[in-house]
């Protein structure tokens, strides 16, 4: 557990940086900024600090190589694979929005799109699910999966990266107007950025589903041994939702709605049950399509015996 505990303290310390650096930072750029805007300074300040920390601890703990960080594939087979998983990920979450439409669950926003709307609408999804799933992945399912994994085993890894990865979405953002910037304004900045989880009721649906996703992208990362399938699961589930909640919203008092979460008005109950019927279809999809050697990785999961087994297989480094 102390790989984890350290990248928890690696949270903590970004965290830090927004509550003490954030106002210095402000003070330092506002002679050079008409009215900087605080919320973002400071977010950088904290942004800055995770980089920094997150590259040496990932050296520190060996995990800096593109083997442990997800990124053995050959840059073509990468891409390839990445590309696949990106359209299995967006066709997976069909029936998910089929069973919104069928009960209906969401209305339409604004004035219908044209077809040239809706490619670039599609394609910011797609960018924007990317740049998301590039840094999350590499950050959660490829150091910190492979650091955990090797101390206390896959399945491990695959639960606290997953418990980790939920927790970050309710990471709020909150301005400060300038005028009202003090002292004290990264301290009040930090507060209300995780003052939902004050109030654990009310995110308790949105919070397991995303557990839920997480765990599943950690099972296709350990059934692949690298992060170009989460990479492309990823994107194609946030270029979807993007979409969804750019032309429409929850319908008010529809019989269904309390299925979706007040968090995003998407994800929710149905949503779960829906992600673990999706975790069925892709551990036998990349189950069934591993690389010859990979087995006593895979029984990992089922029996927790550890990383050792990959480790001798040289799925990963010892």
């Amino acid at each position: 557990m102390r790989s984890f505990v350290i990248f928890m303290g690696l949270i903590a310390l970004g965290f830090a940086g927004i509550a003490i650096l954030g106002y210095p930072a402000w003070l330092a750029f506002s002679p050079l900024f008409d009215q900087p805007k605080f919320h973002r300074i400071a977010s950088r300040i904290g942004m800055l600090l995770l980089l920094v920390g997150f590259v040496f601890v990932a050296r520190r703990l060996k995990v800096a190589d593109r083997k442990s960080l997800g990124f053995e594939l050959p840059w073509k087979s990468f891409v390839a694979e990445l590309t696949k998983a990106m359209f299995i990920g967006s066709l997976l979450m069909m029936p998910a929005l089929a069973t919104m439409i069928a009960f209906d669950m969401r209305q339409s926003v604004g004035a219908p799109l044209s077809p040239y709307l809706w490619f670039r609408l599609a394609l910011s999804g797609v960018v924007t699910g990317l740049t998301v799933a590039f840094i999350e992945e590499t950050f959660l399912r490829g150091a910190m999966h492979t650091a955990i994994a090797r101390e206390s085993g896959t399945r491990v890894a695959i639960t606290l990266t997953a418990l980790v990865y939920a927790a970050t979405h309710f990471i709020g953002s909150y301005r400060v107007a300038a005028a009202d910037v003090h002292a004290g304004s990264g301290l009040d900045l930090l507060a209300h950025a995780l003052q939902r989880f004050g109030h654990p009721l009310a995110i308790i649906d949105a919070f397991a589903c995303l557990v839920a996703v997480g765990i599943l992208l950690g099972m296709v990362r350990a059934l692949t041994g690298n992060i170009a399938a989460c990479i492309g699961l990823h994107t194609g589930w946030v270029a979807v939702i993007y979409v969804v909640r750019e032309t429409s919203e929850r319908r008010p008092g529809a019989a269904g709605s309390w299925l979706m979460s007040d968090y995003d008005g998407f994800i929710g109950w149905m949503v779960l049950a829906w992600t673990l019927a999706i975790g069925g279809a892709l551990y036998f999809w990349y189950g069934r399509t591993r690389k010859k050697g990979t087995d006593l990785f895979v029984d990992d999961i089922k029996t927790g015996a550890g990383f050792g087994s990959a480790a001798r297989l040289g799925i990963v480094d010892k």
